[in-house]
């Protein structure tokens, strides 16, 4: 594993020899600079969201749009944020050997209740006449699903993926721990040497990047919502979906 030289300070407390660590030009490029392990931090984070998604947007998507297994989901997310990530880690490391995969799946196990709690939560919100005005029209239970309630959820649904997202990204550094790269290696290495700048400098890195990845979505929802969408009102206003409010049709009684 290819590390960065111990960085010599002027400065004598830990917050001057972090500014110095992330000034140094030494540390910004390489095998190790920090662009590399910012680009590796992503790439754990964006393989754990990816899978986490796979295994938790169907099965949230399916509870909240039939309403079944509601106890169970609300039970199973509560035991999953319950686990330690070190410790899951450690365990899949101990059943799988070292790699790549067992970091993923121990964040993985951190990415599910947040993207099953945000589906579940956006789809069933939506208000049950825009759905039954929906069927009354002749869509069939997938439309409704994906033309009416994903769109008018949206907010909620991308509000759990905001979550998932935080959560890895400033966990991921835990990969480091097995060996491997991204960003928690500042925080390995500089531990293992007494070089509490590179600490420092880690530590401040993983949380601009972290922001950094929350601003990205946040400006991402921007686009995937339109700004005059929004559950349907009794005066059967349009919110986008193309489904009028219940008791708009067949004019006034």
């Amino acid at each position: 594993m290819v590390t960065i030289p111990r960085t010599d300070y002027t400065s004598t407390n830990a917050l001057g020899q972090g500014r110095e660590w992330l000034m140094d030009p030494a540390n910004w490029s390489g095998p190790a600079g920090i662009p590399v392990r910012t680009f590796e931090h992503l790439q754990y984070t964006g393989l754990a969201l990816l899978i986490a998604a796979v295994i938790a947007v169907p099965l949230g998507l399916f509870i909240g749009h039939t309403g079944r297994g509601q106890v169970a989901v609300v039970a199973v997310s509560g035991l999953l944020r319950a686990l330690p990530t070190l410790g899951m880690l450690t365990l899949f490391v101990l059943l799988a050997g070292l790699g790549l995969m067992p970091p993923i799946w121990a964040l993985v196990l951190l990415a599910v209740p947040p993207l099953l709690a945000g589906t579940y939560a956006g789809v069933s919100s939506v208000d049950r006449s825009v759905v039954d005005a929906a069927r009354s029209l002749g869509m069939s239970e997938t439309q409704i699903l994906f033309r009416v309630e994903v769109p008018n959820g949206m907010r909620v649904l991308l509000g759990g993926l905001r979550g998932a997202a935080l959560q890895v990204v400033a966990t991921a550094a835990v990969v480091a721990t097995i060996n491997l790269g991204g960003l928690g290696r500042y925080l390995i290495d500089g531990l293992a040497v007494g070089d509490y700048g590179r600490v420092f400098g880690g530590a401040v890195i993983i949380a601009l990047v972290a922001l950094a990845v929350d601003a990205v979505i946040a400006l991402g929802s921007r686009f995937l919502i339109p700004s005059g969408l929004g559950r349907l009102d009794a005066a059967g206003k349009s919110t986008g979906s193309g489904v009028p409010a219940a008791g708009a049709q067949g004019g006034n009684k």
